[in-house]
């Protein structure tokens, strides 16, 4: 597929972004320990005469002590290809951050490697001995021993005193030999691991949390150290920073100095008074002492807007969209002759751009949606982070939605066999629910017409087998299925949700899901002999949800026919098991529907099932459950929304039904005279009559 904007992970783009804008900073700041002087010179003169940005600016010094990151083959050190823009957004970009694991990852600093049984308990001794150190110490704060231990004790700018903090430790000779012992077994491991510890990152947004610009402060326990290591000269770093993210913001915006700036730490404020003043820029009389320049303060929706054929990104280079469609951005005539001249002709945007346009004009449509806040979250430069923050949708399951809080999925035990609901956390359906304004009219504007799914008759069913495919992220809110059984309470219910990219530690597991008003419970269930509508029967006001696991392929998958198949923007061009999966549901000819996040996606299905079955699927439909809020594009502007159509699979007619040209060629039909059709029927009606008349008098 050309355009994967619906389904790549939003950290990735974001990612992209961040390196991609430092990948630049870096190659025109020049090489860390060379003097800055020169080119502070040619960045004032440029910037005093840069229009002045009435928001408030932001440099935030965000200290790093325990997360470092693994470079894999493949991956370059530094800010190259390894850990650039490059790996992100190339020909074939990955589409979730596991794809990433073979050139990079992330790795505790305080645990070690984590996931083996050793290096807890190691680290768990460790920690008991440093517990015994630190009790005798007056003023509470922990002597730590990690290669970090200067950032912890004091601010950044005092990090270079990391021997006499070491000197001064409490502790006999026995300790401190036994604490540098550790210390340097921990350095070993991470050298043979070949770790990269971002000691330090700094930030410039402004006040409504738009990134502008970034620097990353390392310290690598292998070889050089040409990203700067530690937080010495911590304020010429600073200070280029600010220069380069006037002259280039990476967030979006015109080239522009801030009016006022704050700094969110004490000394480098101090420091920093006499440089930006050279800038005409204010500095604000005190630091700044909290998260953010005020109350609820959150980092902006960033998406990496780029080239389609190039992939420069936007402060690089000025993108336009296709004259014709507008739907696809390119940086110049170049890049656009090269994608309308592209071979085969149907991937060339010469045979694309009609299609796109009539894709485009789906936007308004897409648009309609019966909420008071449609106009703010159907918007190309929606701020969803913004969005969450300032309503407070930061638990439950709002934080699926959200980039920058952990969602219900993320503290998933590895040695847990229950699904990760998040029900530790309260109620996932938690601020759903209100006491403000309508968020909706009582009755839509326009409601569906009639069910999505005819075929099944599901008024007549008693129970029914339903299978999600390609679930990962749908198993993280399984308790959002809790709502069929509330809209069809005399069918007995049982999902079993399939997929390679489900935890294995779930693989066959089968769970009941009870819920009794705002509580729920998940326990495992008696197994696969259990009678399914014995287990969603009403006892007590109690209700039951039947839910399998299985982390494999739908081709893959054994046991009984399901009465209904369902995936949610599936993709079915993105992932080869889709080639096998659809010949699967061919031969089952069950009903399978499914959703996409734009009409594109639709139309790569629809080819995708034909080059895997011979069949199609049925002209998309817009699905009047879609989510409101608009996803932001990289390299293109058409409407893309989770679940925005909705299609059902068409199978290929089976041979010998008469659909199929028979191997020879028929015989020509006779023409008989218009007299001559009655007279058969007439025989037929009295041969009838009399056989039936023989039966009666035998």
């Amino acid at each position: 597929m050309e355009f994967v904007s619906g389904y790549r992970d939003e950290f990735l783009d974001f990612a992209a972004l961040l390196f991609g804008w430092f990948h630049k900073f870096v190659a025109e700041r020049g090489p860390v320990g060379a003097s800055f002087e020169g080119r502070w010179r040619q960045l004032e003169a440029q910037i005093k005469r840069l229009p002045q940005d009435p928001a408030l600016w932001v440099l935030h010094v965000l200290p790093n002590h325990s997360v470092g990151i693994s470079l894999g083959q493949g991956a370059e050190p530094g800010p190259g290809s390894g850990l650039g823009a490059a790996r992100l957004l190339g020909d074939e970009p990955p589409l979730h951050l596991r794809d990433l694991s073979p050139y990079v990852s992330f790795v505790s600093l305080e645990d070690g490697e984590e996931g083996e049984q050793e290096e807890e308990d190691e680290e768990e001794n460790a920690k008991e001995r440093r517990t015994e150190k630190v009790e005798p110490q007056e003023d509470g704060e922990p002597a730590s021993t990690s290669r970090e231990s200067p950032q912890e004790a004091k601010p950044p700018l005092e990090a270079g005193e990391t021997e006499q903090d070491a000197g001064g430790e409490d502790g006999g000779p026995e300790d401190k030999v036994e604490n540098h012992m550790a210390h340097e077994k921990r350095n070993g491991r991470r050298r043979e691991a070949g770790l990269l510890h971002l000691s330090c990152l700094l930030l410039v947004t402004d006040e409504y949390g738009t990134i502008l610009g970034i620097d990353l402060l390392t310290d690598r326990a292998q070889g050089s150290t040409d990203l700067g290591s530690g937080t010495e000269n911590l304020a010429p770093r600073a200070y280029t920073l600010l220069c380069h993210s006037m002259t280039c913001p990476m967030g979006s915006g015109d080239p522009r100095k801030p009016r006022q700036l704050t700094v969110g730490d004490a000394q480098l404020h101090r420091e920093l008074e006499s440089l930006v003043s050279r800038l005409r820029v204010k500095l604000t009389k005190t630091p700044m002492r909290t998260w953010g320049p005020r109350p609820g303060f959150t980092f902006a929706s960033l998406r990496a807007r780029t080239c389609h054929v190039c992939h420069k990104h936007s402060f690089e280079v000025k993108l336009t969209p296709c004259p014709q469609c507008g739907a696809v951005l390119y940086c110049g005539e170049a890049c656009l002759r090269t994608d309308w001249r592209r071979c085969p002709d149907d991937v060339s945007h010469r045979f694309w751009c009609p299609k796109l346009a009539a894709f485009m004009e789906r936007a308004g449509e897409l648009a309609t949606l019966p909420f008071t806040y449609t106009t703010e979250v159907t918007s190309e430069t929606f701020n969803k982070e913004a969005f969450l923050t300032s309503r407070s949708l930061t638990r439950g399951y709002w934080t699926q939605l959200s980039m920058l809080i952990p969602g219900p999925g993320t503290r998933r035990s590895p040695r847990s066999s229950m699904p990760p609901l998040s029900l530790h956390s309260g109620d996932p359906y938690q601020l759903l629910q209100g006491d403000g304004p309508a968020l909706m009219p009582p009755v839509p504007l326009d409601p569906p017409r009639g069910p999505f799914v005819p075929e099944l008759n599901i008024q007549n069913k008693q129970s029914l087998k339903i299978h999600v495919v390609e679930a990962g992220k749908e198993f993280d809110l399984v308790m959002v299925f809790w709502e069929l059984l509330v809209l069809l309470p005399h069918v007995a219910l049982e999902l079993q949700f399939v997929g390679d990219d489900l935890p294995l530690e779930n693989d066959q597991q089968h769970f009941t899901l009870q819920r009794d008003g705002p509580e729920v419970s998940v326990r495992p269930s008696s197994g696969v002999s259990a009678r399914l509508s014995s287990g969603t029967k009403e006892k007590g006001g109690h209700r039951d949800l039947q839910i399998k696991v299985s982390a494999r392929p739908y081709h893959l998958l054994q046991g009984p026919k399901p009465d209904l198949v369902i995936g949610f923007n599936s993709g079915f061009g993105l992932k080869d098991t889709w080639l096998s999966s659809l010949p699967r549901l061919q031969s089952l000819r069950v009903p399978a529907f499914f959703t996409e996040s734009s009409e594109y996606s639709c139309v790569m299905d629809n080819q995708t099932m034909a080059v895997a079955t011979g069949g199609g699927t049925s002209p998309p439909q817009p699905n009047p459950f879609r989510s409101p809020f608009r996803l932001r594009a990289a390299d293109n502007c058409m409407p893309w929304y989770c679940n925005a159509f909705i299609f059902h699979l068409v199978y290929k007619p089976p041979q010998g039904n008469g659909a199929r040209p028979a191997p020879c060629p028929a015989p020509p039909a006779p023409t008989p005279t218009p007299a001559a059709p009655p007279a058969p029927a007439r025989r037929r009606r009295g041969e009838k009559k009399a056989g039936r008349g023989a039966r009666r008098r035998r």
